[in-house]
């Protein structure tokens, strides 16, 4: 795994606040099993996995508006 710019990560997101919920969600989902979106070795945390995902543009987010 190579170091992440972290101005690259809040342009993808749009801010840290949502740079911060998409990467820690995507950490559970990670932790709870989901398959990783990118080749990292097995004992890779899955922080750090979903911080490249979210750098390769493999994990978006969509605001829900239904309110």
């Amino acid at each position: 795994m190579h170091k992440v710019d972290i101005a690259h990560l809040f342009n993808q997101t749009g801010s840290s606040y949502k740079l911060v919920i998409l990467a820690a969600r995507r950490a559970i989902e990670l932790s709870e099993g989901a398959p990783k979106l990118i080749d990292a070795p097995p004992h890779t945390k899955a922080m750090n996995v979903a911080i490249e995902e979210i750098s390769q543009g493999k994990i978006t987010y969509k605001i829900n508006t239904d309110k």
